[in-house]
């Protein structure tokens, strides 16, 4: 009877020994001496290696000669119970074959101790080291979680379009979608690119948000979210920016501001629990190596009932701090990461929510606060991140979100869909953003977003 394959992570915590077992993955390290070798093997279901040890009797070097660092084996033989130091088990092997090789002369992982600027230049190699595998299981981790989470609660996951004719922010740094040529595009009678030639017969972009479209669903499906990639224009070559990122967006038919704080601090906690609760080793492992302070930070949100105030009221705190800021505070300023950082950090020791911001840095469609100067939005401030979700309650009132459009010179004949939902039928409602890879980042304790997803895409970087 043949043997089925088990993971390393199944074997590892397996208490049934002294059996064949049979084990596929790539070779970490090999080390020994003419008696024997071990030799360390992974296959990306755990960040702890399994050791197989091979005798020289039955394995002799000119057999092993393959068996090099990055190499790809499939071993046969018994598990047992380790007589070494750092783990339960180890497999004594009666059968090695080397699936795929990697030349020890030209394979870039032969070493450790690689710079994390270095692994993003063989972004296709890095997810075979410790560190990279860790923060892609607990992105996994974190994405079911978001599912799970929005699933348990009666949310319906809508897939809004990537592709769109709208700018969501109205910030204008949108990446442009054409079948146009390049050179010598049609052009109307004022020279203008005629766009009516174009695919889609308009101009269209790369979508920045899903918050518009998922609005459209919140209003018939009741509560929903979004989670899906999303593109900014933006030369932003800094270690908190990427031009391709993931946005998790939920929207919520009768919710007030009230309610969206209660869902995001509720969410936020979940998330961060689950990955404590389903990622031990990967989260110990970033722990040790990367932050000392990650796991108190993560149990600390989970602990922490979240501060809220007013943004008056953080402007208030920020011009009485001791601590000089390089922007200087006042109202109806937007604050900056370092005055976050200091609310969160330092003066509430906590995570916090900011709400009732001044209409003039907050987007077209917040709800207006009955003093005609500020919007119901909400920010929740984290440690070490800053900002990690924004939202609102969204305007309902038809005559007041025509009026911020156009104050904001917002066309409305572009989003005649959107004053629609304002039409017929319309509803209090509220909703937030939470950027994945800022979330990833603040689990993972990693200090740039490029090394929390696979591919990273940012100003003259668009390989892999």
């Amino acid at each position: 009877m043949s043997v089925r394959r088990s993971s390393v992570e199944a074997l590892l915590s397996s208490q049934e020994l002294d059996r064949e077992v049979l084990v596929k993955g790539w070779v970490r390290t090999r080390r020994g001496n003419k008696y024997v070798q071990f030799i360390a093997v992974n296959d990306g279901s755990t960040i702890h290696n399994l050791q197989v040890v091979a005798a020289a009797e039955s394995f002799p070097e000119e057999t092993l000669k393959d068996v090099a660092t990055g190499a790809c084996v499939a071993v046969r033989g018994q598990l047992v119970a380790s007589q070494g130091k750092g783990q339960a088990v180890e497999v004594q092997a009666t059968e090695i074959e080397v699936l795929g090789k990697a030349d020890p002369e030209t394979y870039p992982l032969q070493k450790k101790g690689h710079s994390l600027e270095f692994l993003r230049e063989i972004a296709h190699l890095r997810p075979r080291t410790n560190t990279f595998g860790a923060v892609l299981r607990l992105r996994h981790a974190l994405a079911f979680a978001v599912h799970q989470y929005f699933n348990d609660r009666g949310f319906y996951y809508v897939h809004t379009p990537i592709i769109t004719g709208s700018d969501a922010e109205g910030a204008g740094q949108m990446f442009r979608v054409t079948t146009l040529p390049d050179q010598n595009p049609p052009l109307t009678d004022d020279g203008k690119v005629d766009y009516k030639e174009d695919f889609f017969g308009k101009s269209t972009n790369l979508t920045v948000s899903g918050q518009l479209e998922g609005e459209v669903a919140a209003m018939a499906l009741g509560k929903v979210y979004t989670f899906g990639p999303t593109f900014r224009a933006e030369n932003s070559n800094t270690a908190r920016h990427l031009a391709e990122f993931w946005m998790i967006e939920p929207e919520m038919a009768f919710f007030d501001l009230q309610d969206n704080m209660d869902l995001a601090e509720d969410f936020l906690k979940y998330l961060v629990r689950y990955a404590l609760e389903k990622c031990p080793a990967d989260l110990q492992f970033l722990n040790e190596q990367y932050d000392k302070e990650l796991l108190a930070r993560l149990q600390f949100v989970v602990d922490n009932e979240f501060q809220r105030l007013t943004y008056t009221e953080a402007v208030d705190i920020l011009k009485k701090a001791k601590q000089k800021f390089e922007f200087p505070v006042d109202w109806g300023t937007d604050l900056q990461s370092e005055h976050e950082r200091y609310l969160v950090e330092k003066h509430f020791r906590k995570p916090v929510i900011l709400t009732d911001y001044p209409k003039e840095v907050k987007s077209f469609y917040m709800k207006l606060n009955e003093d005609g100067r500020t919007v119901r939005a909400m920010d929740v401030l984290f440690p070490g991140i800053g900002e990690i979700i924004g939202g609102s309650q969204r305007e309902e009132n038809l005559e007041k979100l025509e009026q911020r459009m156009q104050e904001l010179h917002v066309p409305a004949d572009e989003l005649w869909w959107y004053l629609d939902l304002r039409r017929f039928g319309s509803a209090p409602h509220s909703g937030f953003g939470l950027g994945f890879e800022r979330l990833v980042l603040f689990v993972t304790g990693m200090a740039n977003i490029r090394d929390v997803i696979p591919f990273p895409r940012f100003p003259k970087n668009a390989e892999f």
